[in-house]
């Protein structure tokens, strides 16, 4: 071995050693953030109670976090790729640990609604965690690969953080003699302490210079999903009657128009959709799309029609604690797919295994068709599915930063989450009002087995769409990179 070769060696050795540091500090981040997603759940009843509220308001909590989530996370990507990950990480986690200690010192809806919404910056951790990771990856030439194998084990900490949550939320509430206030001051700890792991363990990016922030871009990008995020939550209120609820839709997909044009005349877009339109991109997006249907629109449906009486003819009739159960099964199966995904990439090529993922969450949903009338069978089809779902969390973010020109990693990431969301705010709206579509129930409160139907069918079909999508992706997509010459 030559002396060039020999210390070319050591620097790859050491980059490698500093990712695998890197990728435990960041897996404590994505475990508060499953934390944070399946804390507050449990709970509901117990919040609503304390604040005075009524069960349907705290649907309010749950838009207002989903439409701010949407509308910052591409902004603070870009600032991520202009000034590095790791500041705005910093940031992000900051404003999330202000906002989650507000919650636990709210009284009232204003006052919780606000906090609510604004923890919802958590929401770009994961997207700015896989630039981090690209970009140390991207000095071994091991890039793409090392991203897909990190991404895996932060989905792994993130179903983790929320199988913990869910269940330690509970357990704490009873532990502190139900006091609300005090119970919900255990995640605001959490996040506060992550702030300072990032702080001492993560290293900052390598941003590239004179890049500029598209604030018109940006502005046009926000009226746009704003007008489609608010009209798909007040669908899910108002119904499909309320004529201004599908123009507000109609405007904020013509707001796109001026918002594409304006876009391609910046030699430094908000968005570059030169790279969006490239053929390993786009179809990646659309799939975090309609993966998005099921992944974030399909669980609530999932869980009512577990706890529907049999005496309809259809339901599981399983109690809350049954129901727990059969949601973390499902979870489990997430992690599964996640850990699998990597490992299967190396077998066969990153490309096929999304193919592959996309296909389970399709055959998934689609067997809750023929199949739903036992346990078994439901939880059968929700492990499948979550093995696929599993998969795709991780892959898709990943799969989008080796997609993406440098210095533009965290914008590519984080789109994958907010057309993600907008697939999940979709599907909300949609599944509200098919699932009073059909025939009157012997149960008053129950939905009807017909909008059942239609929600599996859209799922799967959403899940099987995107399979084909991604067949247009070129065949070495997502591959590593030649290891630059040192």
């Amino acid at each position: 071995m030559t002396s060039k070769e020999a210390v070319a060696q050591r620097r790859t050795t050491t980059a490698i050693g500093a990712t695998a540091a890197l990728i435990g500090w960041l897996a404590l981040v994505e475990l508060t953030s499953g934390i944070l997603q399946g804390y507050y759940v449990p709970l509901i009843s117990d919040i609503v109670k304390h604040l005075g509220i009524h069960d349907a308001d705290y649907n309010w909590f749950e838009a207002a976090q989903l439409l701010l989530s949407a509308l910052v996370v591409p902004v603070l990507a870009k600032l991520g790729d202009m000034f590095g990950h790791k500041r705005i990480l910093l940031l992000a986690t900051l404003l999330t640990a202000l906002s989650t200690w507000a919650l636990a010192f709210s009284q009232d809806f204003t006052t919780y609604l606000v906090a609510f919404a604004l923890q919802g910056f958590y929401v770009v951790w994961l997207p700015l965690e896989v630039a981090l990771i690209f970009d140390r990856g991207r000095r071994t030439g091991t890039a793409a690969s090392r991203t897909r194998r990190a991404a895996g084990l932060l989905v792994v900490a993130l179903e983790f953080g929320a199988i913990l949550g869910a269940v330690g939320a509970g357990m704490l509430f009873t532990a502190f003699a139900e006091n609300v206030a005090l119970t919900l001051m255990v995640p605001a700890v959490a996040v506060t302490l992550v702030f300072f792991a990032i702080l001492f363990g993560v290293p900052e990016s390598e941003p590239v210079p004179g890049r500029r922030l598209d604030g018109i871009g940006f502005i046009l990008l926000t009226f746009g999903l704003l007008l489609i995020t608010s009209g798909l939550t007040f669908l899910r209120i108002n119904g499909v009657g309320t004529w201004w609820v599908w123009a507000l839709i109609v405007l904020g997909v013509l707001a796109f128009i001026p918002f594409a044009r304006w876009e391609l005349r910046q030699e430094d877009p908000a968005i570059d959709l030169r790279v969006l339109r490239k053929p390993n991109m786009w179809p990646v997006q659309l799939t975090a799309g309609l993966v998005g249907i099921s992944l974030l629109g399909a669980q609530a449906p999932l869980s009512t029609y577990a706890g529907t009486d049999p005496v309809n003819g259809y339901g599981l009739g399983l109690s809350a604690g049954q129901r727990s159960i059969l949601i973390g099964a499902y979870l489990i199966s997430m992690i599964v797919g996640a850990v699998l995904f990597p490992l299967v990439s190396s077998w066969l090529n990153p490309r096929v295994t999304l193919i592959g993922a996309s296909f389970l969450v399709a055959i998934g949903y689609l067997l809750f068709l023929p199949f739903h009338l036992d346990t078994w069978q439901v939880f059968t089809n929700m492990a499948i599915a979550g093995i696929g779902s599993g998969a795709l969390v991780g892959a898709l973010p990943a799969a989008a930063a080796a997609a993406a020109p440098r210095g533009q990693t965290g914008v590519a990431t984080a789109m994958t989450n907010t057309t993600k969301t907008i697939g999940g705010s979709f599907a909300s709206a949609v599944f509200g009002v098919v699932l009073l579509t059909g025939a009157a129930t012997v149960t008053a409160t129950a939905a009807s087995l017909f909008g059942y139907m239609l929600v599996w069918t859209i799922c799967g079909l959403g899940a099987l769409v995107a399979a084909v999508l991604l067949f247009f992706v070129p065949k070495l997509a997502f591959a590593d990179a030649e290891v630059p010459a040192i």
